[in-house]
């Protein structure tokens, strides 16, 4: 088999990471055609393209694998790093983007529990990058083997990568005090929830409409929608009063505790279930970052 630059290797990563060749020149500190010159040489050997120059740049199928070999070694390296201090306290790493480690986890998960469980890699010296997205898109950061892990809905584990069940995080449908007693003082109900808009993180976002579904055993539910893509964007935007949004109690009970908001489909939630993918790797890495992440889920999802 044949050995990879580790610096042609960074280039891909580099070049797929920042979404264009002159970005990748200036994180990595090299010219631009030091950049097309390491990936053309990467292609050679390889025998085939590796990056489609389209708007936005994209991986191809054998990019997408030997990007995924760049996330490996990088974890090498890191698992590397952190050996070395146990062994030889003095020893330090570059520190750089190369050593960095990145996972997709979703927004939700970001504004509650899942910071705090990374606190203690991060105060480590882990370099971290946490990609967000939806919670049923995050597993194709790490088909695409742009990540190592990701926090997800789905169950089915993908090749080469093991799974760990989080527990359920519960939605509940809120508003702020005032403009739940003018505009469904009764509650949300079957006849009432199309004349209220809603709050969704963006246009992915399908828990709004699933969980008015549920709540009223609906098939189709059309909805008016407002989108603001920050979790704690939907918070503010519920206690300004732009309208009622679905969003995870774990984020909002202080808010219900002190009258600021109210539930208004009381009695009823919608618990989305979460799973913790990574590669089915041996690596100090790997572990510390699953352990982390069961063990805060375990204290705070159902």
């Amino acid at each position: 088999m044949s050995t990879f630059d580790p610096n042609a290797l960074e280039c891909l990563a580099a070049i797929v990471e920042e979404g264009g060749f002159e970005r990748a020149a200036v994180r990595l500190s090299i010219t631009q055609s030091a950049v097309s010159q390491r990936l053309r040489s990467l292609e050679v050997q390889v025998g085939t393209v590796l990056i489609v120059r389209s708007r936005p740049l994209r991986a191809t199928s054998a990019g997408r694998l030997l990007l995924k070999h760049a996330m490996q070694m990088r974890l090498l390296r890191a698992d590397l790093e952190r050996d070395l201090k146990d062994v030889a306290p003095g020893a330090s790493g570059s520190g750089g983007d190369e050593e960095r480690i990145s996972i997709a986890i979703n927004a939700d998960s970001i504004a509650t529990w899942a910071l705090p469980a990374l606190t203690r890699l991060a105060r480590q010296g882990l370099g971290l990058e946490i990609i967000t997205d939806d919670q049923d898109f995050t597993i194709e950061w790490l088909r695409e083997g742009k990540v190592l892990g990701c926090v997800t809905t789905l169950k089915q584990a993908l090749r080469s990568c093991k799974m760990v069940p989080l527990g359920a995080m519960r939605y509940v449908a809120v508003a702020e005090a005032v403009y739940a007693s003018e505009h469904c003082s009764e509650g949300l109900s079957p006849y009432n929830f199309r004349k209220v808009p809603f709050i969704a993180f963006n246009r992915k976002d399908d828990l709004q409409s699933e969980f008015i579904g549920r709540a009223f055993n609906l098939k189709h539910v059309a909805l008016s929608q407002l989108y603001v893509p920050s979790s704690e964007g939907q918070v503010r935007a519920v206690l300004a009063g732009w309208g009622v949004s679905v969003v995870p109690e774990l984020q909002v009970r202080e808010h219900l505790q002190d009258g600021r908001l109210v539930d208004v489909a009381p009695g009823k939630a919608l618990p989305v279930a979460l799973y913790w993918h990574c590669w089915n790797l041996d690596s100090v890495v790997l572990d510390g970052l699953t352990g982390a992440l069961t063990a805060a889920a375990a204290m705070s999802l159902a």
